[in-house]
């Protein structure tokens, strides 16, 4: 775990977005506690996670704070929406295309007409939801487009291992898994107000008004906490 830890990204947004701007292709996992216990479960996500060539993003607390412990010093958590949103802002600076892969129907396809409306600049190549029966046809397709950015909503670890797969695929481009974001994102459901925001209890809010959470909140953060203090 120490080894994970160690490579997560210490910088902030900004760095990290000329960081991008540098390379011809990246993939940006955004790790959590989860993330890190499925790396060590799970052998398709331990291999995804100890690429080095992979960008490793602290999106959460408890994460941050393990870094911190060991010497990888970080300010701050990078969640996977306000990641998602500098990520448009700078593909609408840049003239960018993206595509977006997730989610409901219903909330895929109002995003996608929010980005429209609110991004002039990006150029929207399409979308797909995340219930597509044939995600590897579909993902042919989407090599075939060339997105500069490619968004991908399908929860851990399925989005992670899907770009894993076809990465190589692709001769350029930013790749990443946002989980709920597109939700967020499209209005369909609030995120945390922000007094839960500034007191990082963006999870207790979800846990709130999402009970059925509580059960992997506990499952992975517990044995995170354990583990991280070895």
């Amino acid at each position: 775990m120490k080894k994970i830890l160690k490579r997560i990204y210490n910088k902030d947004i900004n760095s990290l977005l000329s960081l991008l701007e540098r390379r011809n292709k990246s993939f940006i996992i955004t790790v959590n506690p989860e993330t890190i216990i499925l790396s060590e479960e799970d052998k398709i996500v331990k291999e995804i996670i100890n690429n080095k060539e992979y960008i490793l993003v602290p999106d959460g607390v408890s994460v941050v704070r393990a870094c911190n412990r060991i010497g990888n010093k970080i300010n701050d958590r990078i969640t996977g929406v306000d990641l998602m949103v500098d990520l448009l802002k700078f593909a609408n600076d840049k003239k960018m295309s993206i595509y977006l892969l997730g989610a409901k129907e219903e909330v895929v396809s109002t995003l996608y007409n929010r980005i429209c409306s609110d991004y002039k600049n990006i150029s929207l190549l399409g979308y797909s939801n995340g219930y597509v029966k044939d995600k590897n046809r579909k993902m042919e397709e989407i090599i075939k487009l060339k997105p500069d950015i490619l968004f991908v909503a399908l929860g851990i670890p399925y989005q992670e291992k899907l770009i894993g797969k076809y990465y190589n695929k692709f001769k350029k481009g930013i790749f990443i898994g946002v989980g709920g974001s597109f939700d967020v994102l499209s209005g369909t459901k609030k995120r945390a107000p922000r007094l839960f925001i500034k007191l990082k209890l963006e999870w207790l809010y979800r846990i709130i008004c999402e009970p059925k959470r509580l059960k992997r909140f506990f499952k992975y953060n517990v044995k995170f906490l354990f583990r991280s203090k070895r």
